[in-house]
């Protein structure tokens, strides 16, 4: 009998993610065993830098595709928004799952909204793209570079005085947290990274049979709407590096999909959506990107790069 090993990283919400995946594939295929590998990144190493400073969102992913295509691990778990915009040569996604809500959420030490964190207050969070659209909305905040898993990172309002943390909605409730101290941030003032909430599920291109088992937990709906998103990414040469983002959703029989870009500190940002048939999910993402570049995204990137 295959047994068949899934490789995550080793924070607890990599964990839950990659237990998910397996529950889904159990329930589909019981023939089968299955393992989780734990496998630290680079990311989860080093701590005391922004991903921006250290290399990027491949730096969560770089150890687990290695460890792919030496047959160490039959496939990996990624949550989307961690994930580069090409997959190396012998490796493919073969399915994304069903997306939790993609929103950022302010999780404050006290008050409900936005609104009622006081001038001038700490605020954490390592993410560009975040930081920007925050300043845009609240330029007086001061944000505070914070790294490391879930409880970590909510656990430094307390110990780093912080007002608030931005954290993913989706983490948080995959994590099974109370959402009483939550703001969520609204998706037409505050786009997502592109795949935010989705999870993906990366497997050997020459793996017929596991890409065979993942075409029944593929939620095509999910994956129409962040391939698309990822178009836009790569076609922009967007990464951790930059303050970029997009979030696409099914409309009727439309794809529409919302790009954003924005200076560092968030004096400019522009914002554009795009329309098309959803199952040209592709040369909706394109479009977009052409658009974007029309309306000076990449003189923006640019910027930010230097």
């Amino acid at each position: 009998m295959r047994k068949i090993r899934i490789g995550s990283r080793a924070s607890e919400l990599a964990l839950v993610q990659a237990e998910m995946i397996m529950k889904m594939l159990k329930e589909k295929f019981p023939q089968y065993d299955y393992e989780i590998i734990k496998i630290k990144t680079l990311g989860d190493k080093i701590l005391d830098k922004t991903l921006s400073k250290i290399g990027g969102k491949g730096l969560f992913v770089k150890e687990i595709q290695a460890a792919l295509l030496e047959e160490s691990i039959d496939l990996a778990v990624h949550s989307m928004k961690d994930m580069p915009a090409e997959s190396p040569e012998g490796l493919m996604l073969a399915a994304i799952t069903e997306r939790e809500d993609p929103r950022d959420v302010l999780v404050i030490r006290n008050g409900k909204t936005l609104k009622d964190i006081p001038l001038n207050a700490f605020i954490g969070t390592s993410s560009l793209r975040r930081k920007a659209q925050l300043l845009n909305l609240r330029k007086d905040v001061v944000l505070k570079d914070i790294r490391g898993n879930v409880a970590t990172r909510l656990s430094k309002i307390d110990t780093e005085g912080l007002e608030a943390v931005i954290l993913a909605a989706a983490g948080l409730k995959r994590l099974g947290y109370d959402d009483s101290k939550f703001y969520y941030l609204d998706i037409e003032t505050f786009t997502p990274a592109v795949g935010q909430g989705a999870l993906g599920c990366e497997i050997r291109r020459s793996d017929k049979m596991l890409y065979d088992m993942f075409q029944e937990i593929n939620h095509q709906e999910t994956y129409n709407c962040v391939m698309g998103e990822r178009v836009f990414l790569k076609l922009l040469e967007g990464g951790c590096h930059v303050p970029i983002g997009a979030y696409g959703k099914k409309v009727g029989e439309e794809l529409w999909i919302t790009g954003m870009v924005a200076s560092p500190d968030g004096s400019e940002i522009i914002r554009h959506r795009e329309k098309g048939n959803f199952e040209d999910f592709l040369q909706v993402g394109r479009k977009l990107a052409e658009e974007m570049e029309k309306l000076g995204a990449k003189r923006l990137l640019s910027s930010c790069r230097n």
